[in-house]
């Protein structure tokens, strides 16, 4: 199978420096207590981001969500933009890292004083966490493509756990790659509480529908970073796209699918539920395209 985080192993991980609140350490000293409430509860929050040309895409896009997720859940991160840029320059000068890195940005609500959910029992502040690993995707599993199955397990309601929230708490999506994998899939299709088609369970989807591009609402996925830089390179271009409610009946009916995420950028489907796309589609290639050179654009200088 592929997936959608592929990549080869490399050595050079094993020596990385990984800032750990404000100190770079080895990774194989990187570690949290057993009263840190990311390992006690999922209680953080994250992001993941590119480094091309010694430079992050779309930082301050991500920093919008993170703050704004933060703050959703009253958790304080220590530091302000200036001071997480800050870490993340000294992480990559650490390491001397210019491309084909993939970092974790990581805040959790810090060390409790007992296993408990309350954050009376909070005492320490943040933990504050930058991983970067030398990982890139491999040419083959563009060529290849992504099976995907539609599973059981439901994108929930804002009021239950809101889907935008890049937590550390991903068991939902979890059980959904779960149920993808027992399916012989690579990434799970997620509906919405009405039936509608929402998210995969670590990428966003879209479908080509006669050179139509269509996405979810966006009402029960993450605020997708790259998912919005592939509707903004497509109106420029000229092709007509739809957030909608959707049926799997018209992603079988699709003439092309494909996933977003940041490590990947954009990924060909080849299969969902059995049905099969033709590889390559002509609309994705061409938004590759035009992914590619937005991120030299916003890379250059």
């Amino acid at each position: 199978m592929a997936s959608s985080h592929d990549h080869a192993e490399d050595d050079r991980n094993a020596t990385v420096e990984v800032w750990m609140n404000g100190r770079l350490v080895p990774r194989a000293e990187a570690v949290v207590s057993v009263l840190d409430s990311g390992f006690l509860m999922g209680d953080g929050v994250w992001e993941g981001l590119r480094v091309h040309h010694g430079r992050i895409p779309f930082l301050e896009a991500h920093l919008d969500r993170l703050i704004e997720n933060a703050r959703a859940l009253d958790l304080d991160l220590g530091l302000d933009r200036a001071g997480i840029r800050r870490a993340l320059a000294e992480t990559l000068e650490a390491n001397g890292m210019v491309d084909g890195v993939h970092i974790r940005l990581m805040f959790t609500r810090g060390l409790k004083t007992t296993p408990f959910q309350g954050t009376a029992v909070n005492r320490s502040g943040p933990t504050q966490v930058v991983l970067a690993e030398w990982k890139e995707p491999p040419a083959e599993v563009y060529a290849r493509g992504l099976k995907l199955a539609t599973v059981s397990v439901r994108r929930g309601r804002p009021d239950v756990q809101d889907p935008a929230w890049n937590s550390h708490s991903k068991l939902n999506c979890v059980a959904a790659s779960i149920a993808a994998d027992k399916a012989g899939a690579d990434e799970g299709l997620m509906l919405d509480p009405q039936g509608f088609v929402a998210t995969c369970n670590s990428t966003h989807f879209f479908v080509v529908r006669k050179g139509e591009l269509w996405t979810s609402t966006g009402k029960y996925c993450l605020r997708g970073i790259t998912r919005q830089v592939v509707l903004d390179v497509a109106r420029e271009a000229g092709i007509v796209t739809r957030e909608t409610d959707f049926s799997t009946t018209q992603v079988y009916g699709a003439d092309e699918a494909f996933c977003t995420g940041t490590y990947s950028g954009i990924l060909p489907v080849r299969e969902v539920d059995g049905r099969a796309y033709v590889l390559p589609g002509p609309v994705t290639t061409r938004l590759r395209e035009l992914y590619a050179a937005r991120i030299e654009r916003e890379c250059a200088g």
